[in-house]
Formats: structure tokens, C-alpha cells, sequence
């Protein structure tokens, strides 16, 4: 036997997909018209005067960098390099960026003007990283070894 908020079986009632409940069967929100609201941030989205849109010189800049991590990958992975540390001057941490997780921040930042958090390396081996200094210079010493050739 059906009922308008799912379907009855001998186990109770089954609920049917969300996009068939109508709104009013949900339950009330508890913190509904609450200023302390903990969910409230959740919905909330970062204003545009916090992320001022990239003008046409940054933008160049982060599709050079973007390319730049590219050489670095392809010179350095086949060492034992995993990707990037950065030391962050937020929480005075180094952060280890495997080559991919870069990249994607970099292109996300390119596309949306912003980078979302996301979820620091587990348990790297800080030995495996390199500052972005260290690739550049690397890059630069491959560079000049095969212009002296």
C-alpha cells in the first residue's frame, strides 16, 4: 500500500526518492529563524569583494605557472619528486602538494578566481617535495646545460 511519503512494507515505510517528497513532509527545521544557526555558514558564499576578480596580467601569470609545474613535473617526477612543498604563511606550516592536486588548484583558480580547501597530503615524506625555487632553478640549470651543447 502506497502512502503520499512512501511506500509501506512490513519493515515500516519506505521512504521514495527525494525529488517525489514534497517540502511541506519534511520535518520543520529546528534552527529555523535561529541568528546562531550552525549550518548558516554552510550556505552562505564568499562575497566578490573578498576575491577581487584577476586582471589580465595575473591571469597570464597563473597560465605561466601552470605551464612552469608542467616542466617541473616532467624533469623532476622521474627523480623521486612528488610535487611542491609550500610554506604557508596562514598557519606557519609547510604544505606538500602532489603534482596533480597542484595543478588542479592552479587550473581551479584559473577557471572559478578562487581555490576551495581541500585535503593536505597524509603523512608525506617531506624529503619527496621541493620548494617551487628549487624547480625553477633546476629547470634553469637543464636549460642552460643543453643551450651550452
Amino acid at each position: 500500500m502506497g502512502s503520499a511519503h512512501g511506500i509501506w512494507t512490513r519493515s515500516g515505510v519506505l521512504p521514495v526518492p527525494c525529488g517525489v517528497v514534497p517540502h511541506d513532509a519534511l520535518p520543520p527545521d529546528p534552527f529555523a529563524g535561529d541568528p546562531e544557526d550552525p549550518a548558516r555558514d554552510l550556505a552562505e558564499t564568499p562575497d566578490d569583494h573578498d576575491h577581487p576578480p584577476m586582471d589580465d596580467v595575473e591571469r597570464a601569470e597563473l597560465v605561466g605557472d601552470i605551464s612552469d609545474l608542467a616542466v617541473y613535473q616532467a624533469l623532476l617526477e622521474h627523480r623521486g619528486v612528488r610535487g611542491i612543498v609550500v610554506d604557508c604563511g596562514e598557519c606557519d606550516e609547510p604544505h606538500y602538494h602532489d603534482w596533480a592536486l597542484l595543478r588542479s588548484s592552479l587550473e581551479q583558480l584559473l577557471a572559478d578566481g578562487r581555490m576551495r580547501p581541500h585535503e593536505p597530503a597524509f603523512d608525506p615524506d617531506p624529503a619527496a617535495y621541493v620548494s617551487w625555487e628549487y624547480c625553477r632553478g633546476y629547470a634553469d640549470g637543464v636549460t642552460a646545460s643543453e643551450t651550452a651543447r
